[in-house]
């Protein structure tokens, strides 16, 4: 058996937390230890690996190219190795800690109203949620799951496509019923502003193209990143916006939002629950995924 080219998990710990805090002080405070033991271990290290991995230019601490190319690729394995040891902790026990990282109106809108029911079926489960909409990348981001808009292509991840389509409809504030807004006439969009979502660039040009409307210039007006801004922007009157209707069920029930036309159109796409392929069969990951897949699946539209 090949007996593995490995030093010791200490030093190995004690040259991370250095890297990371670029202060020897610091990392030792960390690491519960002495200054002077932190020093010693990086030294039995770089004796290890047979040369220098930190500097000092001008008193300031700096890490060597090979040690910085090291920090990197430490840093990762001991994520690893940190996540590995809590899925073996909890695999067996139906709990632990799950990290999802979901889209910001997604997540307030309609995904945390709904969490209540996972979390009475799992108890053990501990759900810590964070904002994201990004680029993926579970070990930078320190996250199991990820909740996305997409075509369900992510690298090294599968993903389940959930139950919601973006069916986009065109919402306004009441007041603007009152100025110019002609119900079912499109054509009247001319004379009104048409707020833009920066993540849904096409869906203007998509909605007013299925209207027959090819003379108005579907990208002019102010855009908003996110769905909560745009959903804000709409209700306090700024304009006309192209909104998931599964997203503004509350202000279309209270009358803060109205539907002036009846035409619809279904943006290309889909939502998809993201999660490494290597942690698919995570008893936590396979109860979320279930639970989403099944909740989404339950028609929610007014």
């Amino acid at each position: 058996m090949r007996r593995r080219l490995l030093p010791s998990l200490t030093a190995l710990r004690t040259f991370e937390a250095v890297a990371r805090c670029m202060s020897f002080t610091e990392a030792a405070g960390e690491l519960n230890v002495t200054q002077s033991a932190a020093s010693r271990q990086v030294r039995v290290l770089e004796d290890y690996v047979g040369g220098p991995l930190f500097m000092r230019t001008r008193g300031r601490l700096e890490l060597t190219e090979e040690g910085r190319a090291y920090a990197a690729e430490l840093k990762d394995a001991l994520d690893r190795m940190e996540l590995a040891t809590l899925q073996a902790m909890t695999f067996e026990r139906g709990g632990g800690v799950l990290r999802i990282g979901a889209l910001p109106t997604f997540a307030t809108r309609w995904l945390i109203p709904r969490l209540s029911g996972f979390t009475k079926a799992h108890p053990k489960i501990t759900l810590n949620l964070t904002a994201g909409d990004g680029t993926v990348d579970f070990s930078a981001q320190g996250i199991d799951l990820a909740i996305r808009f997409g075509t369900g292509q992510w690298p090294d991840a599968v993903s389940y496509r959930l139950g919601l389509r973006e069916e986009m409809i065109v919402v306004c504030s009441p007041e603007l019923l009152e100025r110019g807004i002609v119900p079912d006439d499109p054509m009247c969009l001319a004379d009104h502003v048409l707020l833009q979502h920066t993540t849904r660039p096409l869906a203007w040009a998509q909605w007013l193209t299925d209207a027959g409307i090819t003379d108005l210039n579907p990208e002019m007006g102010p855009s908003f990143e996110h769905f909560f801004m745009l959903i804000q922007a709409a209700v306090a009157g700024l304009g006309l916006a192209l909104l998931p209707r599964f997203l503004i069920d509350d202000e279309l029930r209270s009358g803060a939002l109205v539907s002036p036309f009846t035409r619809n159109t279904i943006y290309d796409g889909g939502y998809y629950l993201i999660c490494p392929t290597a942690r698919r069969d995570l008893s936590k990951i396979r109860a979320f995924r279930d639970w989403l897949l099944a909740e989404s699946a339950v028609p929610s539209g007014v």
